[in-house]
């Protein structure tokens, strides 16, 4: 293998590392580092350019709106099982993270993944709803960014959707996506839009690839598995497992038998 071919094993567009040097996607370091926010720094690893102070502004909002959930998730609950187990943050975090899929962590990618199917019929938003509405409740489905199995109506909603507002009154967005996801809303009355379904209408606004949403959902989560993870490595219980010891799970097999 030669040396240029050596090179280009890694080819990136993303960072531009050699002795003394440290640039992303063409900034220095030096000038990123006190020059731009977190939510910026993203914007800019993720999409090759740096938002406008609004994009950052909404972006922000929902990572921070889906920091935690407490131990009532799946995720946060296997990073505190897996610290009561010794295992270190890194690995806890990991534990939780790999919980994030389809089922637990998908709904903001598939919502958004609707979004954009929507838009892409031509039909206006009230008619492609309740079409798309109607052929998920033919086939048995959930809408994915609709309804919530602890919350009636999840709190993480009203602030987004009303940040999204704004963001169309001040010019930062134009209120396309969002106009559909309110639309969906009023097809599935009386069930409103989760976090999920909020987030996944910011990010078709800012224009995110469907993918990057749970990339980001992951991100905002690791914040909640890493204070969960840590909290639980001060208590003294060990191996602390789904159920308390008190707690034995049902037996649904054959009742006692010998040999």
């Amino acid at each position: 293998m030669g040396q240029t071919e050596a090179a280009d094993w890694w080819a990136t567009g993303i960072s531009d590392i050699e002795p003394g040097v440290i640039r992303f996607h063409g900034y220095p370091i030096e000038e990123l580092i006190g020059g731009v926010s977190f939510p910026q720094m993203i914007w800019l690893m993720v999409r090759g350019e740096l938002p406008t102070p609004g994009q950052a502004k909404l972006l922000e909002q929902t990572l921070v709106a889906a920091v935690d959930h407490g131990p009532q998730a799946p995720s946060i609950a296997a990073a505190r099982m897996a610290a009561s187990c010794g295992l270190a943050l890194n690995n806890a975090i990991a534990t939780g993270v790999n919980l994030l899929g389809d089922v637990h962590g998908g709904a903001g990618q598939q919502c958004l993944e609707v979004l954009y199917e929507l838009r892409a019929t031509g039909t206006d938003a009230t008619t492609a709803a309740r079409d798309l509405v109607a052929s998920y409740k033919s086939r048995k489905a959930y809408v994915p960014g609709f309804g919530h199995r602890f919350h009636p109506h999840d709190p993480r909603r009203d602030p987004l959707i009303t940040a999204a507002q704004q963001a169309v009154a001040d010019g930062i967005i134009d209120g396309r996506y969002l106009e559909i996801a309110l639309a969906l809303e009023d097809a599935l009355a009386p069930v409103p839009m989760n976090v999920d379904g909020a987030t996944a209408t910011i990010y078709a606004e800012l224009g995110f690839p469907a993918e990057l949403a749970r990339g980001l959902f992951v991100l905002s989560r690791s914040v909640g598995l890493l204070a969960h993870a840590h909290e639980q490595q001060q208590e003294p219980t060990r191996i602390k497992g789904p159920l308390p010891k008190s707690v034995i799970p049902t037996y649904t097999g054959h009742p006692p038998r010998s040999l």
